[in-house]
């Protein structure tokens, strides 16, 4: 962290961490981890938001903790859950001791005998701050984005049996949500907060050549033109970065130097991800085959 003295280093250490950034979301980070606030990362799917964090925690050599969202998601699995068999085991232990009914409670509701879980292992990491990943906060339910306020704003856990646990280390906090409902006001407030969009045609060519540097140029436009206009479709599933990448690679397999409609029918499966998708280029001829 204290080598990262301002954007452009950090932009320059995204790049040799095989991240393609822009100077807003370089700045940003610097701001993260200069102010210590979380930060909201917002976009479609498959932009590589994800990917921030997993670059992020290599860059700083600092161990990546994630929690993955999802509808239902509770206190227990996110935060912490006490060892129940443990517990009766310990009470069956206490039968016919002097200790009182306070001092019992106060064994079996130990650190001990607490599981820790994504959220709790954040803030208790005694030898240096973790990055802790909110993956897709806006698959879980309004409740638990609530809950994640004390947390957001003042880096503690409050356990009913235990009382308030403060942050050891406190953990570099990214939060990612694909925008399938919008989230409150109160859980912005505590963050910063950046969009990521789709690359443009430019950005995504040099993401794809960092990732496949092998990749010839005519192909790799090629790969990239057509995903582009893709996008501007009405598909089920747009693709994302992983998808074009992924896409690129099984040409590259297949010993394709360029897109053309038996390569297209050959591997479509490793960019489009629904079948209604796929049947509705298949029965096209996309723009691309006659450039």
């Amino acid at each position: 962290m204290d080598s990262l003295k301002n954007s452009s280093e950090i932009l320059a250490a995204l790049e040799n961490h095989q991240y393609v950034a822009d100077d807003e979301l370089a700045t940003v980070l610097f701001l993260m981890l200069r102010l210590r606030k979380p930060l909201l990362l917002e976009g479609p799917p498959g932009v590589g938001k994800t990917e921030i964090a997993l670059v992020l925690s290599d860059l700083l050599q600092t161990p990546l903790i994630r929690l993955q969202c999802y509808e239902g998601l509770d206190v227990n699995a996110a935060v912490y859950e006490w060892n129940y068999q443990k517990q009766l085991l310990g009470i069956r232990l206490q039968e016919g001791s002097d200790l009182s009914v306070a001092e019992k409670e106060k064994h079996i509701f130990g650190p001990d005998y607490l599981l820790k879980r994504p959220l709790l292992q954040s803030i208790t990491n005694d030898t240096q701050s973790p990055v802790l990943l909110i993956d897709e906060l806006d698959r879980s339910d309004e409740e638990f984005e609530a809950f994640l306020l004390e947390l957001l704003s003042a880096f503690q856990i409050s356990i009913p049996e235990i009382g308030t646990i403060k942050a050891t280390h406190k953990p570099y906090i990214i939060l990612t949500s694909n925008r399938t409902r919008e989230l409150s006001d109160a859980l912005k407030r505590r963050c910063l907060y950046h969009w990521i969009d789709y690359p443009s045609l430019d950005k995504e060519m040099a993401i794809v050549h960092k990732r496949l540097p092998h990749i010839e140029t005519q192909l790799l436009k090629q790969v990239v033109d057509f995903v582009q206009e893709l996008r501007q479709r009405k598909l089920a599933k747009t693709p994302g970065i992983s998808e074009t990448i992924d896409w690129a690679e099984s040409l590259m397999a297949l010993g394709y130097r360029d897109v053309n409609q038996k390569a297209i029918q050959q591997t479509l499966g490793s960019l489009l991800k629904s079948v209604d998708d796929i049947r509705l280029i298949h029965n096209e001829n996309p723009s691309v085959l006659n450039q």
